[in-house]
């Protein structure tokens, strides 16, 4: 379930206590960081939220896929560069009573390895997304300017193909500047069943912090400011503090930590800002204790329960950092 989830690029998303896991349903977009549970050491999950479905990763497969558990082997086998010769199958001794032979399983060949983080950058794209609205109402929802959209290529995707249809598409740059995927975000609350993101399959989310390749270029003797989200960063970015990383969760990889600590000093001073809720509290704590092992870090608590870093004014931005 662990390699299954790592595909997604949703395991970084995930809480890890002993061999559980607990985070958002990806199967149906949900976003409370405990409907969805998972347990490594018998590899089954279940969701408690509106899937109210559980099994094991063929099962996850087979149902975020939306295809047999057959085709959810065959995927499987893909994915992870599982020989077909060396999947245990009935297929080719299906009984005479014409039952459906039952779905491959994988059979390896010892006990896997530890998990570790798959080090392979993510490659620079060959193209770039064209067709984009920059003038979308959704900007001006979220309060960004088109200044802003523009200087982050932001834009609603109005081609007629590809992952990103219908989607507000937000380049993600790796420490070199070079765009390294498009995430896309539904204009507002998603139909059931829609994700709120979608990223590309193989992009390695854990291996960028998005902003990180602007943010080092700002004056270093402002703290850095560490957020979960897209919009946080860019609004932060928005109202003058130019400073700003964004993990993309609320989780932070060994990958991200080393970015981090290579562009910051002993003398460097960060500032964790997280969402003011139970995912962002857990997060910033576990993150603020790693980092403060080569740099003076602060978490900044909210006021207000819920309270996220894109909600702050351009006026108490400026009273928090001047």
């Amino acid at each position: 379930m662990e390699n299954v989830l790592q595909h997604y690029g949703v395991l970084d998303t995930f809480k890890r206590t002993g061999d559980r896991l607990s985070g958002p349903c990806p199967i149906h977009g949900g976003s409370n960081p405990t409907q969805f549970r998972v347990d490594t050491e018998k590899n089954l999950w279940n969701c408690f939220s509106e899937c109210k479905h559980g099994g094991n990763a063929l099962d996850f497969i087979a149902k975020k896929e939306d295809v047999s558990i057959h085709d959810a082997a065959l995927k499987a086998c893909e994915w992870f560069n599982i020989p077909l010769d060396e999947v245990k199958s009935n297929a080719n001794a299906a009984p005479e009573s014409g039952e459906n032979p039952p779905a491959p399983v994988a059979k390896p060949r010892s006990a896997p390895p530890p998990k570790s983080e798959d080090t392979t950058l993510n490659p620079p794209l060959k193209f770039k997304l064209e067709k984009l609205n920059r003038a979308h109402p959704y900007f001006a929802e979220r309060g960004l300017s088109q200044e802003t959209v523009i200087d982050f290529g932001l834009g609603y995707f109005t081609g007629d193909k590809g992952l990103m249809i219908g989607r507000i598409v937000i380049p993600i740059h790796n420490i070199k500047g070079e765009v390294v995927a498009y995430a896309g975000r539904w204009p507002g609350e998603p139909p059931d069943g829609t994700p709120k993101y979608k990223l590309p399959t193989g992009f390695k989310k854990g291996q960028e912090v998005f902003n990180l390749d602007r943010a080092i270029k700002e004056m270093t003797e402002r703290p850095l400011i560490i957020v979960e989200g897209f919009f946080d960063a860019i609004k932060l970015h928005q109202h003058g503090y130019r400073n700003v990383v964004a993990l993309m969760g609320s989780t932070m990889t060994a990958m991200q930590e080393d970015l981090i600590r290579r562009n910051t000093n002993p003398n460097s001073h960060v500032v964790v800002m997280f969402d003011e809720d139970e995912a962002g509290k857990a997060g910033r704590e576990e993150i603020a204790a790693r980092l403060s092992r080569f740099c003076f870090v602060k978490i900044h608590v909210f006021d207000q329960p819920d309270m996220q870093p894109e909600h702050l004014t351009a006026e108490e931005v400026q009273q928090l950092f001047q």
